[in-house]
């Protein structure tokens, strides 16, 4: 029925799944899981809805989980076991599905033409009131298990099968997440042996890794009834011992399905190949969540998670990922560790919370994870020094980015982040009608110290630390000042001219830190110099035969040291969602789209089209579309909703749906 959807407790769905995500690394035949608490599903729950009747109705409850459905009347109550049609005559009656479940989160199917489970429902956890049930357009059938997620599946073919090493290599067009299908032919030879049939697959994101017996992360042996591997991020797959015509070698790439709904084209055949690359990458790390990559972790970490959302508002436009991710990274209260143990990674999903709010303005999420975001904010207060700063725990990880920075005391960069927050609060606080005038006093408060204690006038930037008594400076700390707005506009000058321009300050090599480096430079108006950095530094990857863009890169090493990472030979991840930010960049900056108010009630299309000879784009906007069209002369745009202005040549045009604007330069 339509609108039927599996109910549970909001968030349990996302805390089992994320758990189960968590704990599905394997590398070189050993398991290893997260290593912070992911857990906190409930396993006892109620469902509750009250209809007033106007004639007699049917319904039948189905569960994952042992329980009973209890009928309440004036009259009296009477109970039902699950998958048991219930009828109900007209009146006023309370519905209450009782579900306990020691293993997963307790769920539950409402089957009826009146009485049904949609969204409308209540659950309880026995000691809290009752919250909205959680629900996930995907499973809406009475035969679905919400503990188990349906991928899509699609057969590949291998590109290319080589005999190598005594053995056969398979070549896949590109990367794929992918279950490797491997069955033996010997078998139907009269003199094969039981030993024909002990065949192990080793499945490699490079062909060197492929063939490294000992440092391959991925070796398998097919299941002897389905001859399937089981799924990994795969391009190449070694079979040893063994001949082409020995074997039949397949993947089955298993992946959600978004609609396409952006695409992108210039006259630049580089930056359209880094596009696609890029559309590929994000396309493999979103599923259930936004993992940081198909290799190796497989996690969802938040540092990663908050550029996925910028990149999805621009490409998949799907809000219930970011939904997903967001409830399975903060988990339950209380607070007793930073999300993934990393201090800014807790105040990256503060920020990002916002940031899926203004793309989709869903007050409701909005309303279920703001306590989370004030007992988040009151356990980093717990740990400020005498100067107001945020300082780490001991055993805290301090990232911001792999780099040489100055990690003495309180870090510039941590603060301008918590700086943020309390800009965040104030705002989401404002959007559920609540006054806090408290966060922006400490908002003011704390951007105030960082500009008395961090700011170098000598060097014309921002230090790392001052406890060290180095005053080194990196392009970290500078680049949220520009981006937060920290910096005004003579200083975010200097910013440029004394760091992000300054060859002597030492260049970032992760595309993670990459992101924001290039967006600080699209604020500052930079649009050439942003463009030769994505062709240099994306077309650098591409150079040394990327087919997804990864983790990190350093253009100064040799291509044969681009697979290490972490002090292992082939630790680095080739698929790595970070590196899918020209995707957001070119959306955003060039093709121009800007919300200028909630989920796009208002937007701004303000293409660069100095930039291109041609640029042929579309990017999605508020359950439409906008395209834009540039051909050296004219430019043209169209948009299928409402709300949008064209900003071109100094004049403003509005955008009506399905009306074409045209203008010349």
């Amino acid at each position: 029925m339509e609108n039927t959807f599996w109910i549970w407790y909001p968030g349990d769905f996302e805390l089992y799944h994320a758990m189960k995500q968590n704990f599905s690394r394997v590398e070189r035949g050993f398991g290893w899981s997260a290593f912070w608490k992911s857990e906190g599903f409930r396993n006892r729950v109620a469902f509750r809805r009250t209809y007033e009747l106007e004639q007699e109705t049917s319904f039948t409850v189905f569960s994952n989980a042992i329980g009973h459905v209890l009928v309440t009347r004036e009259n009296g109550e009477k109970k039902y076991p699950f998958g048991k049609k219930i009828t109900v005559a007209p009146g006023k009656v309370r519905i209450s599905i009782h579900a306990g479940c020691v293993e997963a989160f307790p769920c539950a199917y409402v089957q009826g033409e009146v009485i049904h489970s949609d969204k409308t429902w209540k659950a309880e956890d026995y000691s809290q009131p009752l919250v909205p049930v959680g629900v996930c357009k995907y499973f809406t059938k009475p035969g679905q298990n919400p503990t188990v997620w349906e991928y899509t599946e699609k057969e590949c073919k291998p590109v290319k099968i080589s005999e190598i090493n005594g053995g056969v290599l398979a070549e896949f067009e590109t990367e794929l997440t992918a279950a490797v299908y491997v069955k033996s032919k010997r078998s139907n030879c009269v003199d094969s042996t039981s030993e024909d049939e002990d065949l192990e697959v080793f499945c490699g994101e490079s062909e060197d890794e492929a063939l490294d017996l000992e440092h391959c992360y991925y070796s398998w042996q097919p299941n002897p009834v389905t001859n399937r591997c089981p799924c990994c991020a795969v391009r190449f797959a070694f079979i040893p011992n063994c001949k082409a015509e020995d074997v039949e070698i397949t993947a089955f790439y298993q992946y959600v399905d978004f609609p396409k709904r952006a695409s992108f084209k210039c006259n630049d055949e580089k930056l359209n190949k880094i596009w696609e690359v890029a559309e590929h990458t994000f396309r493999l790390c979103s599923g259930i969540f936004f993992l940081d990559g198909v290799k190796r972790d497989k996690w969802i970490w938040s540092g990663d998670a908050y550029q996925s959302f910028f990149v999805n508002q621009y490409l998949l436009a799907d809000p219930d990922i970011d939904q997903r991710t967001l409830l399975a990274l903060r988990g339950n209260d209380p607070m007793t560790r930073h999300i993934n143990t990393i201090m800014d990674y807790s105040l990256f999903w503060i920020l990002g919370v916002l940031y899926h709010y203004e793309a989709y303005g869903d007050l409701e999420f909005v309303r279920q994870v703001y306590p989370k975001m004030c007992s988040l904010m009151e356990f980093c207060e717990g740990q400020l020094d005498e100067n107001g700063f945020l300082v780490g725990r001991e055993n805290d990880w301090i990232y911001i980015d792999w780099a040489d920075m100055d990690k003495t005391g309180a870090l510039c960069a941590e603060q301008m982040l918590f700086a943020a927050c309390w800009q965040t609060m104030a705002k989401v606080s404002a959007a559920l009608g609540e006054e806090n005038p408290e966060y922006m006093e400490k908002y003011e408060k704390l951007i105030g110290q960082i500009r008395k204690l961090y700011w170098d006038q000598e060097k014309g930037a921002f230090i790392d630390s001052f406890e060290s008594g180095k005053r080194n400076v990196t392009r970290h700390a500078n680049i949220f000042a520009i981006l937060f707005g920290f910096a005004d506009d003579a200083r975010k000058e200097l910013l440029m001219k004394n760091v992000i321009e300054n060859d002597e300050i030492p260049q970032i090599t992760t595309p993670y830190f990459k992101f924001y480096e290039l967006e600080a430079m699209c604020a500052m108006g930079r649009f050439d110099d942003v463009k030769k950095m994505m062709e240099n530094y994306w077309g650098g990857m591409l150079a040394q035969g990327a087919v997804t863009f990864w983790e990190e890169f350093d253009p100064e090493k040799n291509p044969e040291e681009q697979y290490e990472m972490y002090g292992d030979p082939f630790g680095k991840s080739f698929c790595h969602a970070w590196a899918a930010s020209p995707i957001y960049l070119l959306g955003r900056y060039f093709a121009g789209i800007q919300l200028t108010d909630i989920a796009y009630k208002t937007f701004t299309v303000k293409p660069e089209t100095e930039t291109f000879e041609i640029m042929d784009c579309t990017f999605p906007v508020k359950g439409g579309l906008v395209h834009v069209q540039w051909d050296e002369k004219t430019l043209t745009v169209e948009s299928s909703v409402s709300g949008g202005i064209l900003i071109y040549g100094g004049k403003e045009y509005a955008l009506e749906p399905g009306k074409m604007v045209q203008t010349t330069k």
